[in-house]
């Protein structure tokens, strides 16, 4: 049998107890002749099927027709009364009632029901019909152990309590959460839309190195890993950004990439270090037709799920038919809450916007509870300055869908500068429901100022900027080759998925979010305000 031999202790953190009667009863199933883990089991309808083509089946219909299935599921509730039973079979979000008795079914699989345990999984044959109740009922004939769990399901779910265990056995937070499973199907299709919406317009799905020599693309901290064979330092990528504009220098004029990206920084409610992005870039195209592009995206999106164009997210409607669009200036003058707003000519000033940032964080530290201070050095320039006031200022204002443009040029090193302000840059960054969802600009193409501005990123560096931008000379040289213009823009999947499902933390959002081993240390504290 597929199970000789015991398991001498259950894994880690588990009930013994419990654990132990099951196994004691996976030898009786053996000792029966059955085998609990067989090799394979087809299956006439699914679940699902079943309850989509029989639920507006009368009782006389059903009765008269004598439909039949074969069907697999989990038991996610059992109930024996002598010489019947009942049991919920879950499988692919949908449950079906079975129903046994002892004189159908034969003394041997009856005993077999009779030692099934909640979390087995199990395959049955029968009738579809209704009970006395009404309620669509699988009448069983045949039964058939697929899977003996040694392990019980929770009796009780704190989900919302224990996010911890939640997010470590994402397999039993699927079994017994079905606003999980729905989280993850929503996922599926916000991925399946954008595909399709891109690939209608042109745009070739690529894949790009996820180990790279130089990493770029984003200001951000690498994971380094290491070549054995060529003795080779790599990181993981940040971003696949610069090898994406590499194939629209060979000809793919619309490429895209939903991509994972690795950065080597704190975990938030909004940030985990692996995470998904769409990437896209359209040759001949400036930031102008991304923005209608991303509108018209993101809308037809949240009307593929919806049906409409407005969304909650937590308890706020967001509607995807009512975008703005501001400066980022604009934005920090029009959300200004520390008194009087500042004049938007003052936050092109060094001096005057570190005033400007020094008001802002006396008024926070005398209102706000959990004061949000911009907390500028001293020696800001203007854009680090005003960079520094938007995130703490604006960004979690921006509930309904706002695209914020004409960031400084020192902040943005591949964006192409505006050419009435050079101090400014062709950028736009996306954001709802307080969330930054994507970034995006008109690509630099001029190569020799790509080189000064990888200079500029390089004495940063040295200056002790662990997040500034590597000197890559390949790149240049294939822009030295004729980059043509280009809009090119990101998006977080995993922010999108959380607005789109109403989740507050990303880990919501990711099947298996990176957390500490339990083995090393006690399990970390839930994030602030999850439970």
């Amino acid at each position: 049998m597929a199970s000789e031999g015991t398991l001498d202790t259950p894994p880690l953190f588990e009930p013994h107890d419990q654990f132990l009667q099951r196994q004691q009863k996976l030898r009786e199933i053996e000792q029966l002749g059955f085998d609990p883990y067989p090799h394979r089991f087809d299956a006439t309808h699914a679940v699902p099927e079943v309850v989509e083509k029989f639920s507006a089946g009368s009782a006389e219909n059903l009765d008269a027709d004598q439909p039949r299935a074969r069907v697999a599921g989990r038991i996610l509730s059992l109930r024996s009364h002598g010489k019947t039973g009942f049991a919920d079979l879950h499988a692919g979000g949908a449950r079906l009632q079975a129903y046994f008795r002892r004189d159908t079914l034969g003394e041997k699989a009856y005993q077999l029901f009779k030692l099934l345990d909640l979390g087995d999984v199990v395959g049955v044959e029968g009738r579809i019909g209704r009970t006395k109740t009404g309620e669509l009922t699988l009448f069983a004939d045949q039964l058939i152990l697929l899977a003996k769990a040694l392990l019980p399901l929770p009796e009780k779910w704190h989900g919302l309590a224990d996010v911890e265990q939640r997010y470590r056995q994402r397999y039993l937070d699927l079994i017994v959460n079905p606003r999980v499973r729905e989280i993850f199907q929503t996922r599926a299709r916000v991925i399946t839309f954008l595909r399709h919406f891109l690939e209608a317009r042109g745009f070739l799905e690529v894949e790009t190195p996820m180990m790279q020599i130089l990493y770029g693309g984003a200001t951000a901290r690498p994971f380094v890993t290491h070549h054995n064979a060529l003795d080779l330092d790599l990181y993981l990528r940040i971003a696949p950004e610069l090898y994406l504009k590499r194939l629209v220098v060979g000809g793919f004029d619309r490429v895209y990439e939903i991509n994972r990206n690795f950065r080597n920084e704190g975990t938030s409610t909004q940030h985990n270090p692996e995470f998904t992005m769409l990437e896209f870039y359209q040759a001949y195209a400036d930031y102008r037709v991304m923005m209608d592009l991303t509108e018209e995206m993101l809308t037809g999106l949240v009307r593929e799920l919806t049906g409409g164009t407005t969304i909650t997210y937590q308890g706020q409607q967001v509607d995807f038919s009512q975008w703005q669009r501001l400066s980022l200036r604009e934005a920090i003058c029009r959300y200004w809450l520390a008194g009087s707003a500042p004049d938007p000519a003052d936050l092109a000033d060094a001096a005057k916007a570190r005033q400007v940032a020094a008001a802002h964080d006396r008024w926070a530290a005398r209102h706000l509870e959990s004061a949000r201070l911009a907390d500028v050095p001293q020696e800001a320039s203007a854009a680090k300055a005003s960079e520094h006031l938007f995130e703490v200022v604006v960004e979690r204002q921006l509930i309904q869908p706002t695209l914020i443009y004409d960031f400084p040029t020192e902040i943005s090193p591949l964006t192409k500068a505006r050419d009435d302000d050079p101090t400014l840059t062709e950028r736009f960054e996306v954001f709802a429901g307080g969330l930054e969802l994507g970034n995006a600009f008109s690509e630099l193409n001029d190569p020799i100022e790509q080189r000064r501005r990888f200079e500029q990123q390089a004495r940063e560096r040295e200056g002790g900027d662990e997040e500034a931008h590597q000197m890559d000379e390949d790149y240049i040289r294939a822009l030295a080759y004729g980059l043509p213009p280009t809009g090119g823009e990101g998006i977080g999947i995993d922010r999108l998925a959380m607005l789109l499902t109403d989740s507050r933390s990303i880990r919501e959002v990711i099947l298996f979010p990176l957390l500490r081993p339990l083995r090393e240390s006690p399990p970390a504290p839930a994030e602030p305000g999850e439970n």
